[in-house]
């Protein structure tokens, strides 16, 4: 029997600092309507996708910094997007700042909702960029200075019986973000990104940023047979460019989908789940081809 899932990916153009949450999760529900509309069973939204990307700044007040934060998910202000979820059951990943409850730690995070509009998994962050302190002469970002490392690994978890895991921005440039959710048994990967479209410390590679953009998702869905999916923010937000280019990847590593605008735009495509093996048949049989332990014997000899 085929198996199938048809996914959206949510753009978001620019959240401006002055943006309340109220109105950016109006938007979002909006969008989620859209991809429910075209027939979506599951939506991903952008990293930290109700605020501004506010680490961009150094901000020493706490009062200010924890505005950003979200002490509860839902909380009073979301909660309409997670109602929305079960009014028009479909499923989504969203991106936000987390303050934890226990401890007060604060994570980048990404949780996966289900079609009734409760929670199934959660993923932290855990290829954190940038620095704790400006860097003058750079695009470097602060979220050092805001965000702890992700503590829960690479988990997968099960919506509508497909395997989906998660991943935002930095860490979809790592290979071993892929290969780790694919060990896990991910058949799609869904990612959330702010990326800017300029990089002040390297100019002259400014002509790759979408190619090196779009570079790590494909190669990392091909060679881990996946499906990727991955939402950006886009447009000129609070004075940065932010590249978009929110794209839906097929295992083969072809780009299945891909937006066409800098601002709030939905694309949808349906996601053969069938492809996975047969992608494996050709190169990727892990269990037939992959040497793990040559890989560390050759690693004890360097």
């Amino acid at each position: 029997m085929a198996r199938d899932l048809t996914i959206a990916v949510c753009q978001t153009g620019p959240i401006q600092k002055r943006a309340q949450r109220a109105e950016t999760v109006d938007r979002l529900v909006a969008l989620l309507e859209r991809a429910a509309a075209a027939g979506a069973e599951i939506a991903v939204f952008p990293e930290l996708a109700l605020t501004t990307f506010f680490p961009r700044w150094r901000i020493d007040d706490q009062a200010e910094i924890e505005a950003f934060f979200e002490p509860a998910m839902p909380g009073p202000q979301t909660q309409r997007l997670y109602d929305a979820a079960a009014r028009l059951k479909i499923g989504f990943a969203l991106g936000y700042a987390e303050l934890t409850r226990v401890d007060g730690g604060r994570f980048n995070t990404m949780d996966l909702v289900g079609h009734d509009g409760k929670l199934v998994g959660r993923y932290r962050k855990i290829h954190v960029p940038g620095s704790s302190e400006p860097e003058p002469g750079t695009t470097v970002h602060l979220e050092r200075r805001y965000f702890e490392p992700g503590n829960l690994g690479f988990p997968v978890f099960v919506y509508r019986g497909v395997r989906v895991g998660m991943a935002i921005c930095n860490d979809r440039r790592w290979p071993e973000t892929y290969r780790m959710l694919c060990l896990n048994g991910a058949e799609i990967v869904l990612i959330g990104y702010n990326t800017p479209l300029l990089l002040d410390e390297a100019p002259a590679l400014a002509h790759l940023r979408m190619f090196h953009n779009h570079l790590p998702m494909q190669a990392g869905a091909y060679q881990n047979t996946v499906w990727v999916a991955a939402a950006a923010k886009a447009g000129v937000e609070d004075g940065q460019a932010l590249i978009g280019g929110s794209c839906i990847i097929a295992p083969t590593g072809e780009i299945a989908a891909q937006a066409i605008s800098l601002g709030d735009e939905v694309i949808v495509h349906r996601a053969d789940l069938d492809l996975i093996a047969i992608c494996r048949k050709v190169n990727f049989d892990f269990a037939r081809y992959r040497r793990p332990d040559q890989y560390r014997l050759i690693a004890d000899q360097v």
